[in-house]
């Protein structure tokens, strides 16, 4: 299921004890810190922590608050988004680190987002996958249609324990479909992996957890879902790598982030909305080229701008190096 040079340990930060996934070399000053999604794991970066330890960095992938064996506060109002991102300003200070690459999927590219726009830590690189950036996702939803019956479930979750008993059902059935049904790459999926998902949601108040981010986004202060949306242009290179084969998020969210990311390179993959664990291969080796500062592949060009499926990139086309 994990890489055997994958540890688990467990992580006090921010009043929070949370467990996490590590691998590389604890004494390197360079962070790379890995922000799952819903309805994952930390083992949703399995793939990409091997890559990343050799080139040195000291990797760490925590279960975000309310998954896994990590810390499960019970009020919505503790999932909000400045809780969410002062886990990963604690994360990292408790890390030592003072060099941090940061990864972001689903909503844990929510949450790479805000940190990286509010500057609550200093970021070397961001690195987000099928997560538009905040301003152009909220622009989708004000003005498309498309995309606000894409987002539907959103809603759903908003009703009390409704959401919890249908994915709960037959031992986290919708749960284990998510990924077998959705990914392009089933055979990525195996059952000890889907076993990991399943568990996860059927712990005591997992569900809850699990579903109280989206009904504490629901709830957001006007102010902080201006802050989210971020002033001016993100000056932190930033990757995107995402999957074309989302159902939730289309792909035209990604047009325009280079307006809004002075160093921005996307690169897409024929691959689900798991980008990173449908096509791990091909992940990486965008990833770790960009990291190093050599040409980033371009292995599936989209051939068709007018119609949301552009290639291009902004700002530095090899994102610099980490040496």
């Amino acid at each position: 299921m994990t890489d055997e040079k994958i540890r688990s340990e467990f992580v006090d930060a921010g009043g929070l004890r949370f467990e996490v996934h590590t691998a590389g070399d604890d004494a390197s000053d360079r962070l790379a810190l890995l922000l799952h999604g819903f309805p994952e794991h930390a083992i949703s970066w399995r793939h990409q922590m091997p890559m990343l330890a050799r080139l040195g960095y000291r990797v760490w992938a925590p279960n975000q608050r309310g998954y896994g064996a990590s810390a499960q506060p019970e009020r919505i109002v503790d999932y909000r988004i400045d809780r969410l991102v002062g886990d990963v300003a604690a994360l990292i200070d408790a890390s030592g680190c003072s060099r941090v690459t940061l990864f972001g999927h689903d909503w844990g590219g929510v949450v790479a987002w805000a940190a990286a726009l509010s500057e609550v830590r200093p970021i070397e690189r961001l690195v987000v996958m099928n997560l538009p950036h905040p301003r152009r996702f909220a622009e989708a939803l004000a003005s498309s249609w498309r995309q606000r019956l894409r987002s539907w479930y959103v809603l759903l979750f908003q009703i009390p324990r409704l959401p919890e008993w249908l994915l709960g059902r037959n031992r986290a059935q919708l749960i284990a479909d998510a990924f077998r049904r959705a990914t392009t790459h089933p055979d990525r999926f195996p059952a000890d992996v889907i076993e990991v998902f399943r568990e996860n949601a059927l712990r005591p108040g997992g569900l809850t957890a699990m579903i109280n981010w989206y009904r504490a986004a629901a709830r957001m202060p006007r102010a902080e879902r201006e802050a989210l949306l971020g002033e001016g242009m993100l000056e932190t290179p930033t990757l995107m790598v995402w999957g074309e084969h989302d159902p939730a998020l289309g792909k035209e969210l990604t047009l325009g982030t280079e307006a809004l990311v002075s160093d921005f390179t996307i690169r897409y993959l024929p691959a689900s909305h798991w980008v990173n664990q449908d096509m791990p291969e091909e992940t990486n080796a965008i990833v770790e080229a960009w990291l190093t500062g050599q040409e980033v592949p371009d292995l599936h060009p989209a051939a068709d701008t007018t119609t949301g499926t552009h290639t291009g990139t902004g700002g530095n086309r090899n994102g610099g190096n980490t040496r």
